[in-house]
């Protein structure tokens, strides 16, 4: 059997231990491993991997070294052409020509998406591995990349707390999650922020003022308010314009940490959990699994159907956002 692995969409922190265990276990298992570069746009250009001996296979001295390695190996794209019926069916011939009778795509749910239309082509098997950062598909507790993008965040927000009570000031801290707050919700849990603002809570610009007057009269010298890109009222500069414009106590400055959350060596949990589901994932194709999401919930390894992952909104824990609330005062 040839498995074929890739990944697309935005990179995320722990695509790289996915990737090799992918290709470790596709060994150790007896079968050929394929390695696809830049996504769905690379399929269509032919654009494998060739090793050393030059056949487009992987060998476990492909990935060696790799868990350690922020971004991917493989490199990530999105393709235009594969949207239509005609790349769908391009891709579905490609895939017959060089035998792969598998594939393990790393991605979220546009990625997803795409197996799904692919899978009408192709009579192929399709295990997917959520390679995220957004922590947004249902059918994982967590998704590879989204503990690294936290650790990233948080990071940040340490340093700028550092120059928030400096200069008696208020941070606004803007990170990714265009539908998800999950990002925005752990950071400032971990971050210790007075404010998040999410896509899932609703952004009350007289009740923060009321809050940060209330802090400014408890004598607190310097605030953090992290808010998520898809936040329903806007980003950070949205927010601090709103803000100012109710006469905010406190001078402001605002920071998007934008892309800067993808890179960096994974954090251990997305090294072991990219590992744990390239196994997992691997593991389920010789059993006839198909158009299914490799996952983990409540520690047990789990496959849930594409449409499920993204076929609704991921909601944030309610607990945590009380557990915020508490901890803001």
């Amino acid at each position: 059997m040839r498995i074929g692995v890739f990944c697309s969409g935005g990179d995320a922190p722990g695509m790289n231990p996915c990737v090799r265990a992918v290709v470790r276990s596709t060994i150790s298992a007896g079968h050929e491993a394929v390695g696809i570069y830049r996504g769905y746009h690379g399929l269509l250009n032919e654009d494998l991997f060739i090793n050393a001996q030059g056949t487009a296979t992987m060998t476990a001295r492909s990935v060696s070294d790799l868990s350690k390695l922020g971004g991917t190996l493989l490199r990530s794209s999105r393709s235009k052409e594969f949207r239509t019926e005609e790349g769908q069916q391009k891709a579905a011939d490609i895939l017959r020509k060089h035998k792969i009778d598998a594939l393990v795509p790393i991605g979220g749910d546009g990625t997803f998406h795409g197996a799904v239309d692919l899978m009408k082509y192709w009579d192929g098997l399709v295990v997917g591995c959520p390679g995220t950062i957004d922590n947004d598909l249902i059918g994982t507790d967590y998704t590879i990349g989204f503990a690294t993008a936290v650790q990233t965040a948080v990071e940040a927000l340490d340093k700028l707390r550092d120059t928030a009570e400096s200069h008696e000031r208020m941070f606004i801290v803007e990170v990714m999650g265009r539908h998800s707050g999950y990002i925005a919700l752990y950071t400032a849990l971990a971050g210790g922020a007075e404010v998040a603002c999410l896509p899932e809570t609703p952004t009350d610009i007289p009740e923060i003022i009321a809050h940060l007057h209330k802090l400014k009269e408890r004598g607190k010298k310097s605030i953090m308010i992290v808010v998520a890109e898809g936040d329903e009222n806007g980003g950070g500069e949205k927010l601090q314009a709103d803000l100012t414009a109710a006469e905010c106590p406190f001078p402001t400055r605002v920071l998007t940490l934008g892309h800067l959350q993808r890179g960096g060596a994974p954090a251990p949990a997305d090294r072991i959990l990219g590992t744990l589901l390239g196994d997992f994932a691997v593991q389920s194709i010789p059993k006839g699994h198909t158009g299914v999401m490799a996952g983990r919930v409540g520690g047990d390894l789990v496959l849930t159907p594409f449409a499920e992952t993204f076929g609704q909104h991921k909601p944030v824990p309610e607990s945590l956002v009380s557990v915020l609330n508490a901890m803001a005062h």
